[in-house]
Formats: C-alpha cells, sequence, structure tokens
C-alpha cells in the first residue's frame, strides 16, 4: 500500500512539473555591465536545486571527515570494552570448568584493560565499576582455589574498597558488589573451615542481605561447623520458614539441631530452658521429647516433667498406633523405665494401669512386654515381672532392651536363690 502511494505522490509530481515547466515562458536577466545574460526560469530553477544538492553533499563530506578521528576513537574504544567483556567471560568459563590459572589471567587481563581512563569515561563510572568489581572477585575465586590467600585477599579489599570514581548514583554500585564480596569471603572463610570468620563477614552484611537464603544457608553452615547449635537452630528455623529446603528435609534438620542443643545442656535447668525455647514443631517431633527427657534424666532431673514430656510420644506410638521406628520405639521405652516412679503414687499407679493396658492390647510387642516386666519389678510383682522380661527376652531384636531384659531376669534369678538360672541369664547377657 505504501508503494502505492508513494508512485501516486511521485506521479503528481511529475505532472505538476510538466504543466509548470512546459507552459512557463519566463526569463530571468542577470545585469554584469557592460554584459546581460537572458537565462530562462525553468534552468535557473534546476540551477538552484542541483546547487543546493552539490553543496549539501560537499557538507555533508567534510562533516564526516572531521569526524573520522572522533569515529575511530570509538571504534578503538569499542574495541577494548569488548575486549574487557571478553576477559571475563573466560574467566567466568575458565573457573567453571575448573582451569583456575587461566581464570585468572583472563581476568587480569580485563583488569589491565580498564586501567585505561579514557576506556573507564566512555564505560560510565557505574559500569567501569561493575566490571572492575567482576574481574577483582573472578580474580579472587581463582586465587582462593589456587590457595593463594594473600592475591584473593588484595582483590577482595579491592572490591570492598573500590578507588573514585564518582559520587551521587555511582554510589550504589560498590555496595553491591560490596555484599557479594562479603557472601564470598564467607564462603572461602567455610572452604577454610574458619566459622568464626565467616560468621564475621556475615555479620558485616547490611540486616537485608543477613535474610538472604544464599547469607542463611552459610550461616547454617558455619554455626555447625563452629558448634553453634542454638544459632544453626534458629537459622534453620528461618530457612524453613523461607522454604528453602523440602517439607520432610526441614523437619529432620530442625529434629538434629534440636536434639544436639537439648544434647549440650549440663544441668536440669538448662534442658528445661532448652526444651521450652523450641517451637511447638519441635516439641511435637517425637524423637525431640525423648531426647530432651532423656537429658533431663541424665542430669538428675524431675522425673514427674520427664514423663510429662513423654506421654504425648507414648500416646501417639502405643495409644493411637501411630507410624514409629524400633529407634523411637526403644528410647521411648527406655526413658519410660527411668521414670516410672516418681513419688506420686496416684499417678505412678495410672501410668501403670496404661501400661498394662497398652501390653495387654498388643500382647507380642517385645517392648512393652520389657516396659511392663520392668513396671512389676520396680513395683516387686516378681513372679509377674519374670514372665513379661522372659516374653521380651524371647521376642525383642534391639541389642540394649534384650540385654537389660537379662539382667534383669538374672537379678530375679539370684533374688530367688537359683544359680543356675542366673548364671544362664548372665551369659545370655554377655553374649548379646
Amino acid at each position: 500500500m505504501r508503494i502505492v502511494i508513494r508512485l501516486l505522490i511521485l506521479f503528481a509530481v511529475a505532472v505538476a512539473l510538466a504543466l509548470f515547466a512546459g507552459e512557463n515562458v519566463a526569463t530571468v536577466s542577470v545585469f554584469w555591465p557592460p554584459w546581460r545574460v537572458d537565462l530562462s526560469l525553468n534552468l535557473v530553477l534546476l540551477g538552484l536545486v542541483v546547487g543546493f544538492a552539490l553543496l549539501y553533499a560537499a557538507m555533508r563530506a567534510l562533516g564526516a571527515l572531521r569526524a573520522l578521528p572522533a569515529q575511530a576513537r570509538a571504534w578503538r574504544l569499542q574495541q577494548r570494552e569488548r575486549a574487557v567483556h571478553r576477559s571475563l567471560h573466560d574467566a567466568l568459563a575458565w573457573e567453571r570448568s575448573g582451569r583456575y590459572t587461566r581464570a585468572r589471567r583472563s581476568a587480569l587481563e580485563a583488569l589491565g584493560r580498564l586501567q585505561s581512563p579514557d576506556l573507564a569515561r566512555a564505560l560510565g563510572a557505574e559500569t567501569a565499576v561493575a566490571l572492575r568489581a567482576q574481574a577483582h572477585l573472578a580474580a579472587a575465586d581463582a586465587s582462593h582455589a589456587l590457595r593463594d590467600h594473600r592475591a584473593r585477599d588484595e582483590h577482595l579489599q579491592q572490591i570492598l574498597n573500590p578507588p573514585h570514581v564518582g559520587s551521587g548514583a555511582v554510589a550504589a554500585a560498590p555496595a553491591v558488589w560490596a555484599e557479594a564480596a562479603r557472601l564470598r569471603a564467607a564462603q572461602w572463610a567455610l572452604d577454610d573451615n574458619d566459622a568464626a570468620a565467616a560468621l564475621d563477614w556475615l555479620s558485616s552484611l547490611p540486616q537485608g542481605a543477613q535474610r538472604r537464603t544464599v547469607a542463611l544457608r552459610l550461616r547454617l553452615k558455619a554455626a555447625r561447623v563452629g558448634g553453634r547449635t542454638q544459632l544453626a537452630l534458629e537459622t534453620a528455623r528461618l530457612l524453613v520458614k523461607h522454604r528453602a529446603f523440602a517439607p520432610q528435609a526441614g523437619l529432620s534438620l530442625l529434629r538434629s539441631l534440636a536434639i544436639d542443643w537439648i544434647e549440650q545442656s549440663r544441668e536440669p535447668e538448662q534442658v528445661v530452658q532448652a526444651w521450652q525455647q523450641c517451637t511447638a514443631v519441635e516439641r511435637a517431633l517425637p524423637e525431640v521429647a525423648v531426647a530432651a527427657a532423656r537429658r533431663l534424666l541424665d542430669l538428675s532431673g524431675s522425673p514427674v516433667l520427664a514423663r510429662r514430656w513423654l506421654e504425648p510420644v507414648w500416646v501417639q506410638v502405643f495409644e493411637a498406633g501411630g507410624e514409629s521406628t524400633a529407634a523411637l520405639r526403644t528410647g521411648l521405652v527406655l526413658a519410660l523405665e527411668r521414670c516410672l516412679i516418681t513419688g506420686d503414687g496416684a499417678a505412678d499407679r495410672e501410668w501403670l494401669a496404661r501400661i498394662e493396658q497398652a501390653q495387654q492390647r498388643h500382647p507380642r510387642d517385645g517392648h512393652l512386654q520389657y516396659l511392663a516386666g520392668m513396671a512389676c519389678k520396680q513395683r516387686e510383682l516378681w513372679g509377674k515381672a519374670e514372665s513379661l522380661l522372659q516374653q521380651a527376652a524371647a521376642s525383642l531384636e534391639q541389642a540394649r532392651l534384650l540385654r537389660a531384659a537379662w539382667v534383669a531376669l538374672a537379678e530375679l534369678a539370684e533374688r530367688r536363690n537359683d544359680t543356675a538360672a542366673a548364671m544362664t541369664a548372665w551369659k545370655q547377657a554377655a553374649a548379646v
């Protein structure tokens, strides 16, 4: 459609010119004493058009000639800029492929080219700072891989303390790269197994940067390496909240960290404090409750409190019939065995009844047979205790419970002066 319109316009112009020039008999007289020159008006107009075109072309040519030095300079700067980008790309590629010497060489080449003031002015202050920081970071990464810590630290300082290149809007560029450098420095410290230095680098980040997922992951790793379990647990909670892990993986991490934190307690009050500081999700994990009760009892803490912590686990495992592992059932039984008698007669009798009811509902469960047998033994119900423990010894597979069952049977045999049965039970316990 455009071509048709252009052709119509061209035809219209041609017709107008033909009509104007064909009938035009006007002349232009030029007096130059003592001469006189008469020219056709059409010729004069054509000459003016041709002269304007020639003058315009001459001026364009002169302008292009004068612009040649600037264009040549811009072309050279463009080639230098391309060379800088090519060197940075090469440094990244060599680093990813494990060729760290070549990666550092390429990064240093880029830094060398960026030393040119003309190139820095052509790139702009912000771009020059960003490219220089990227080159220093690539060189520092390669130096770290090559175990050249001195060169790594020098490049790191160049990023954290860049040369003055301007003010105002340019100030944002160094801050971004400074955060990236601090994160990399924290990772380098972890690679060197220096958890304290890694945590120091992470704490130097701005508040917003400290809550990013990558920073939280580094802090979690540093806290675990440095043995700071409480900090690791707090960081893991944030990561789980940010959905940095799969749900099951997050629960597993919280479980292990909570158990480690509780196991580090040295007094019963510390165990209680750690339990109270755990979240509801963590306290609902059966393994955490069992570990807390066991640690409290190990430190001569309150058996009533320990049994209170174990009650939800007991309900879940033995009364509600929830899924549980053999290790969890064993830990629960061993922990309950130590707090069956608390001095509260009514509560103790209630627990004995609950254990007997659970054992009657699951008469072939070795864990319940063992727990019921030990409860009867503690209450001096010798015959019933021996019968239950014999059944437990025949069905249990866990070595710790099986050994404890044979030891209890040996003690019961010694009590009734049955030396042969006691000797047999002691041998069975030693053989487990």
